[in-house]
């Protein structure tokens, strides 16, 4: 299952969306949350620090402890990053931590509560009259608190993300595997082949619709056995009268005298022999139909042709008409059904010999390479009309009697067989004629 329609490339897309979507919401939520949660942290010990340091910082702006202060004043470099100052409403900075007489801080309110920028988050609080103590803390700390957080949280996302994929895929696989097998069993089922399927090995949700399909493969099948059955026994009841009608038209042919009772007496006679004939191909057609074809042992092909060819050629019609040509391909064997080459063969001959010149001889070649050529001299064929010869009673453009049904019997043979039928008009290396090319596999 590997184009557009597919069920597995949809499923596959929609499941791997799903988890693609969930796998990003979540742990983005989480970092969300994560990122919160630090900024809360921080700003609660940020307001706490501030808390802790501002009795301290109240005395030294009252005047005492301002040695112990300036000596003993320890540094927060030691230990957190922040810097502290204490600023009147003048903007004038009284006290500055760690480094005394630094501006106060760009754009911080004078106001309590907290306040940031891209690079602090600064803590106000007035401690005095028109007196405030500002604890800033820098946001790199933070960021990179807060980054590492991230990383760790969708680290293991981007790890599990394609084993997440392709577990999805090989389950997918794995359960759509029964309506592939469904599919092909199914698309294998044709005119040549209407067996049951097995349902041994399809799930509950598709053996119903397997048991469906073999019950209508049973109708169809017995449908047409019974109207192969039909025409092969209407042919062949029919092949045994329409000989004794010949017969006896012939027979009362050569009796009557020259005259107009005589030319229809040959009339009928012909009408008997072209019904004859049709009646041969119907049982042919017939034969054809019930799946002949391959067969468990080889056979020598190069014979089979010269049999069917020293056949014809004892029919007056034929005499001399036929040249046979194997150089260089004393035997052919092939896993073929006799009888089905046989009328595979007849077929292409007789319709070879019927629509060719009959001055020029109808040429059948066998080569090495399983291809075996039937070619005869006369009009081209047009090519709109050359595809449709192998269509069920289609004639071309010919004078010449003929039932419409040798090149379709020949092509459902060749189909049964698993070989190839190709016709070429005009003939290959000539200017006119008519060829058909069989190609039977090894």
């Amino acid at each position: 299952m590997t184009n557009s329609n597919s069920m597995t490339r949809k499923l596959l897309s929609w499941l791997g969306g799903a988890t693609l979507l969930v796998w990003i919401a979540a742990p983005t939520m989480a970092a969300f949350i994560f990122c919160n949660n630090v900024n809360e942290s921080s700003d609660d010990l940020l307001q706490g620090s501030a808390k802790y340091r501002q009795p301290e910082l109240i005395k030294v702006l009252n005047g005492k402890h301002v040695d112990q202060y300036n000596n003993n004043f320890p540094t927060y470099e030691k230990y957190f990053t922040y810097r502290e100052q204490v600023i009147n409403k003048y903007g004038i900075v009284l006290i500055s931590e760690p480094e005394e007489g630094q501006q106060p801080f760009p754009d911080a309110p004078l106001s309590n509560g907290f306040w940031g920028n891209a690079d602090y988050r600064v803590y106000t609080e007035e401690i005095q009259d028109g007196v405030y103590h500002q604890l800033a803390e820098p946001l790199h700390g933070r960021r990179t608190t807060i980054a590492k957080g991230a990383l760790f949280v969708f680290l293991p996302t981007l790890v599990l993300l394609p084993f997440s994929l392709a577990v999805w895929w090989i389950v997918i696989r794995r359960s759509l595997r029964p309506i592939e097998v469904l599919r092909q069993q199914i698309g294998s089922r044709d005119g040549g082949n209407l067996s049951p399927m097995d349902l041994g090995d399809f799930p509950a949700e598709l053996a119903p619709i397997a048991a469906s399909v073999n019950r209508l493969l049973d109708r169809l099948r017995a449908a047409l056995e019974a109207e192969r059955e039909f025409a092969a026994n209407s042919a062949h009841e029919l092949r045994t009268p329409i000989a004794g009608s010949i017969a006896q038209m012939q027979r009362l042919v050569a009796e009557l005298p020259n005259g107009s009772a005589k030319m229809r007496a040959r009339g009928i006679e012909q009408a008997l022999s072209s019904l004859g004939r049709l009646v041969e191909k119907v049982l042919q057609l017939a034969q054809a139909e019930s799946g002949v074809g391959m067969a468990d042992h080889a056979i020598d092909l190069v014979r089979s042709v010269r049999l069917e060819i020293d056949d014809l050629r004892k029919k007056p019609q034929y005499a001399g008409r036929l040249h046979l040509n194997v150089d260089g391909c004393p035997t052919l064997m092939r896993k073929v059904d006799v009888d089905a080459f046989g009328i595979l063969l007849r077929n292409l001959i007789e319709n070879a010999l019927i629509h060719g010149l009959p001055t020029v001889p109808t040429t059948v070649s066998v080569q090495t390479d399983g291809t075996i050529a039937i070619a005869n001299a006369g009009p081209v064929v047009p090519l709109p009309d050359l595809e449709g010869l192998t269509k069920r009673f289609s004639r071309g453009a010919t004078p010449a009697a003929g039932s419409g049904l040798g090149l379709h019997i020949a092509n459902m043979v060749i189909q049964r067989i698993g070989g190839s039928l190709e016709l070429a008009s005009p003939a290959r290396g000539r200017n006119d004629g008519f060829e058909a090319i069989i190609r039977i596999p090894q």
